[in-house]
């Protein structure tokens, strides 16, 4: 199907706006007439231009009468950038294919009820699937104004992320490795626990060429981070925030002068950092996602507090065995199987010997079960 093909190749477009936009969603935009594409362009940077407009700016000739594929309904709004629909409808393109809908209270189908209203034919829901997976963050961010969180972990056939003595490294292999590293560049930030910087002492930065460094977030109610650790000693060069229940001064000064930021919470119903109050403050500060890269105890509590909306598995082909072994996900649990977490839009992913396996948790997403 025509429509479709084009569709893809703004999609693909849309994609190259990955690690730059947040929390603005990924967006491209192809113009086509007589089957041959006028002008391509794609949400490239946040506060810069949007894709339509980009798609105009380099139209190779007039595109006047020519079709308009965008995965996303354009804007009808002023924010930073001034509304698509104004430089859709002067340019003079008269056919409109939308992928998804935009969830934004200030669009959310006035875009395209405005571009029907001006005479334009306007065809919605065309791959509105992989139009919508692709914006997952932004729609869950728009509509709760809290990150979209991915709760990523490797582990073995028999469900261990490291050894009964604590080992970690290295259960998957390099293509494994090479994806979180990706997925780092994606997202807004990636957070710990204590417990995680105390056993790795992890940098959590994106190690690949051209790539962004995440906002870095240890979740550490007490205060306990070792301020030589290596999290701390690069704060100067890649942002890091410590949540904590401590607002002393003076034991968060160390913290601060090391390049830290701090952030002050209030303790959950288990005397620990309260998780809902740590996403509404990140959400606040234009957080829209986090690449959740912890250990089982806030694995467990993140899922029990109803704050994940993904899921990533790197399943590794051996097995650690040890009843002492850790797994992925601790906390409170489900009482019954059919109370479990279930996963929907499930893919799996082959890298290398391993397998990454991923799915939306039924519930959280822009979906529903």
């Amino acid at each position: 199907m025509e429509d479709e093909k084009w569709m893809r190749r703004a999609l693909h477009l849309a994609e190259r706006g990955i690690g730059q936009v947040n929390p603005n969603p990924l967006v491209g935009a192809v113009i086509v007439r007589d089957g041959r594409t006028l002008g391509e362009g794609w949400h490239e940077r946040y506060g810069g231009p949007h894709a339509e407009r980009n798609a105009l700016r380099h139209c190779a000739g007039s595109p006047e009468g020519a079709t308009l594929y965008v995965n996303l309904e354009p804007c009808c709004h002023t924010g930073r950038n001034p509304p698509c629909t104004d430089a859709i409808l002067e340019s003079g393109i008269r056919r409109v294919v939308v992928g998804s809908l935009d969830p934004n209270p200030l669009v959310a189908g006035r875009g395209i009820s405005l571009l029907r209203e001006r005479g334009l034919e306007v065809v919605t829901g065309i791959l509105k699937e992989e139009c919508g997976a692709i914006n997952a963050p932004f729609f869950h961010y728009i509509r709760t104004g809290t990150p979209y969180v991915i709760l990523k972990y490797a582990m073995t056939l028999d469900g261990k992320i490291a050894s009964r003595t604590g080992a970690s490294r290295w259960i998957t292999g390099e293509a494994a490795r090479e994806r979180v590293h990706r997925d780092r560049g994606r997202y807004a930030a990636v957070m710990v626990g204590l417990g995680t910087v105390l056993a790795d002492d992890p940098l959590l930065t994106c190690r690949i060429e051209g790539g962004r460094n995440p906002l870095r977030i240890i979740c550490d109610s007490s205060l306990s981070t070792p301020p030589d650790s290596r999290i701390v000693r690069t704060a100067r060069e890649v942002p890091t925030l410590i949540a904590t229940c401590v607002g002393e001064p003076a034991r968060l000064s160390p913290y601060r002068k090391a390049g830290c930021e701090t952030l002050t919470l209030p303790r959950g119903t288990d005397e620990r950092l309260s998780l809902p109050d740590l996403t509404a403050a990140l959400g606040k500060r234009g957080i829209d996602s986090i690449l959740l890269e912890g250990g089982a105890a806030l694995h467990g509590a993140m899922l029990d507090a109803h704050l994940v909306q993904r899921i990533q598995c790197y399943l590794a082909p051996k097995l650690f065995g040890g009843a002492a072994a850790p797994s992925p996900v601790g906390g409170q649990g489900v009482e019954s199987p059919a109370e479990a977490f279930r996963l929907l839009r499930r893919t799996i992913t082959p890298l290398g010997e391993d397998l990454l396996i991923e799915g939306e948790v039924c519930g959280n997403v822009y979906g529903n079960c």
